[in-house]
């Protein structure tokens, strides 16, 4: 199939866009740049454009045709949405908007979308199923929902079948070392842990933010899942959409929480290393623990989780050390 990636250039659209190559699809890209890197798309066609700026999606689906499109253009860092929620706001909700408006008159009605666990906010159940109440504590968290929300209006209006995938930790790198994480600033857990790790004999300190969370060793749990997880998702979930058209959600995790500690001793024993850290007091809106029900997912898509948390920082560590 010929698909559009919307943000093929960042670290989950990447990876995705990789796996879409080696089954054989035609890609191009669509990336700002803002956040995504160009050696990240390994020779892929690219068009250096914004999703706010009509005229450039209309000049890139007029340029070639289309069967889907794989969204991953977000802004995605929760307390810089605090701060500045006009800019999430802008680029998130009504970027999407003119993207699929610009779908629509072109006559593209597929959409794969890469929606997050932050749409539900503060955990009512132990398991988070599809059906948990959506009560987002951030501005990044409510974009995303209102995303969700225009998918299920513009699919009852008729003309275009989406299946929204919400993440929970998207973690881990590309096993054979070519891709992995690249944020700045990094925010994500288990690429500081190992980048603390690799700086000598100036190992930066590892904060750990609450140790009186009411879990088993004080720490958060959170849910991890490794990138080529979710890649393979996104190609179950655009097969699917061929066949069952309207609007879709899937939860996408491993079904299987790990704290904060546990997640750092794993670091250790896989790279020999000792870490450096300290408590710190709680971050604000860190709910103590994050776990996915991905049962439906299981059985709408045939998906399920492959990588261990081990493989996950094994692939991470794989790949940071390359870096170095």
């Amino acid at each position: 199939m010929n698909i559009l990636v919307c943000g093929g250039a960042g670290y989950i659209g990447s990876h995705v866009l990789k796996h879409l190559r080696a089954k054989g699809h035609s890609c191009h890209v669509l990336d700002n740049f803002s956040s995504g890197h160009e050696w990240a798309l390994l020779g892929a066609s690219c068009s250096k454009a914004d999703i706010l700026d009509q005229a450039a999606l209309d000049k890139i689906f007029s340029a070639r045709p289309f069967d889907v499109v794989m969204h991953f253009c977000a802004r995605s860092l929760v307390a810089e949405s605090v701060t500045d929620p006009a800019l999430y706001y802008r680029n998130n909700v009504s970027g999407t908007l003119n993207l699929l408006e610009t779908m629509q008159k072109h006559g593209v009605n597929k959409l794969v979308f890469s929606s997050t666990a932050a749409i539900f906010g503060e955990p009512q159940e132990e398991i988070i199923s599809e059906a948990h109440p959506r009560q987002p504590l951030n501005p990044y968290g409510h974009s995303k929902l209102m995303v969700e929300q225009m998918l299920q209006d513009f699919a009852e209006a008729g003309g275009l079948d989406s299946i929204a995938l919400r993440y929970f930790n998207a973690a881990g790198a590309d096993p054979e070392a070519e891709l992995g994480e690249v944020h700045e600033p990094e925010t994500h857990l288990i690429p500081n842990i190992l980048l603390s790790l690799l700086d000598g004999e100036s190992r930066r300190e590892f904060k750990i933010f609450g140790k009186d969370y009411p879990t088993p060793d004080g720490t958060c749990v959170r849910d991890y899942i490794h990138v080529n997880d979710l890649a393979s998702a996104h190609v179950l979930g655009m097969e699917y959409l061929f066949e069952h058209p309207g609007a879709h959600v899937f939860n996408l995790g491993s079904q299987r929480g790990y704290s904060v500690l546990e997640v750092m001793q794993a670091c250790e024993q896989i790279s020999g290393k000792k870490v450096n850290y300290q408590f710190a007091g709680r971050r604000p809106g860190d709910p103590a623990r994050l776990v996915a029900s991905s049962l439906l997912a299981q059985q709408e898509l045939g998906w399920q989780a492959e990588y261990s948390l081990e493989q996950i920082i094994e692939t991470a560590w794989n790949w940071h050390q390359s870096l170095s």
